[in-house]
């Protein structure tokens, strides 16, 4: 044997032998689960949709979220070959609607159209579900500017307005829709963003904080931009701030609050598309491109703007990104400022 040129390996080299080996099952372990995860995402998005999608809508017919609803459904229809049916579930505060995307299927079949609202509400009430672990985001669709809004003899921008609650802390009030509504909760950010404490006179929605604002009987209100864009026209009300990262179209001469030096209201109001928790990202991913793609067209920003409300889309990590800052924003204000709803 040892003229045949034969040499045992050494233990060494034996060793390394079997590390190579095992390194390279390894490599073919993971090849094939990869291969395997790419297989399945593609199958994933080669079968969706099989069946018609539902859309829940937290809101009665003709609302703001409905109205961006119906002028995207048609199209997303048409991408995806099969019908998109709008279920309005309005109550809660979206939160009925909201449930029901949470314990559905994981399927990306049942969509939630969801606002402001749904991620204040988990401060204000004891739901049956998470919103940032049961449901998940697809894409931020688009925002509408709130204003603040004042009377005519009223102080007639922001600064004097703050200025005003400090000298006079019962000089000023302001009116929202409601307890617990994300107008009440905007004049509580402010009150906590400028140190000041306005008087807060809850209403039975918009309709009549603009009423008694154009009367003179309220000095102050928060109010979303399309119904009050006549009065303020007409010089009825007065707009001191816009909420968003930048100004409205409609009103290009009314700042933000940013501009006028109050922080926490770089958000507007808000309209994303959601769905269930724990759908195949590929499913997600397919959702994502057709709404960015619809909510980016000519067509859609258009017939949107006429409506007071800019398209907005993202990326479904950045609108859950987004949609839990968001709910931590509200929290923080819901707990400092005493909230309750009705």
């Amino acid at each position: 044997m040892h003229g045949s040129g034969y040499q045992r390996p050494t233990t060494r080299q034996a060793q390394g032998a079997q590390r190579s080996r095992i390194n390279l099952a390894r490599g073919v372990a993971a090849l094939a689960l990869a291969s395997a995860h790419f297989a399945s995402a593609a199958h994933a998005e080669a079968d969706f949709p099989d069946k018609p999608l539902r859309l829940l809508i937290g809101f009665p017919a003709g609302s703001t979220a409905d109205i961006i609803a119906r002028n995207f459904t048609g199209p997303l229809a048409t991408a995806l070959g099969q019908p998109v049916v709008v279920d309005n579930r309005a109550g809660a505060g979206s939160s009925i609607a909201a449930e029901v995307v949470a314990k559905a299927a994981p399927d990306g079949h049942t969509l939630l159209l969801s606002t402001i609202a749904n991620t204040i509400n988990p401060a204000l009430y004891r739901l049956s579900f998470d919103f940032t672990r049961d449901i998940t985001g697809v894409a931020m669709l688009a925002e509408s500017n709130a204003l603040l809004i004042a009377a005519m003899d009223a102080p007639r921008t922001l600064a004097e307005a703050i200025a005003t609650a400090k000298a006079k802390p019962d000089a000023l009030q302001f009116g929202s829709s409601g307890n617990g509504t994300f107008t009440h909760l905007y004049g509580e950010l402010l009150n906590l963003s400028a140190g000041v404490q306005i008087g807060h006179v809850p209403y039975r929605g918009s309709t009549q904080v603009l009423t008694d604002i154009m009367a003179g009987r309220l000095s102050l209100g928060f109010i979303t931009a399309a119904p009050v864009l006549a009065s303020i026209k007409a010089n009825r009300a007065r707009a001191l701030a816009t909420t968003g990262t930048r100004r409205s179209s409609a009103l290009p001469d009314v700042p933000t609050f940013s501009e006028s030096g109050v922080a926490g209201f770089e958000a507007g109001l808000w309209f994303g598309l959601n769905t269930t928790a724990g759908t195949p990202r590929a499913t997600i991913e397919r959702l994502n491109r057709e709404v960015v793609r619809i909510m980016g067209t000519p067509e859609m920003r258009e017939v949107l703007a006429r409506q007071g409300i800019d398209p907005t889309p993202s990326s479904a990590q950045a609108f859950d990104t987004f949609i839990t800052q968001d709910t931590a924003k509200w929290a923080r204000v819901v707990k400092a400022a005493g909230v309750r709803a009705d």
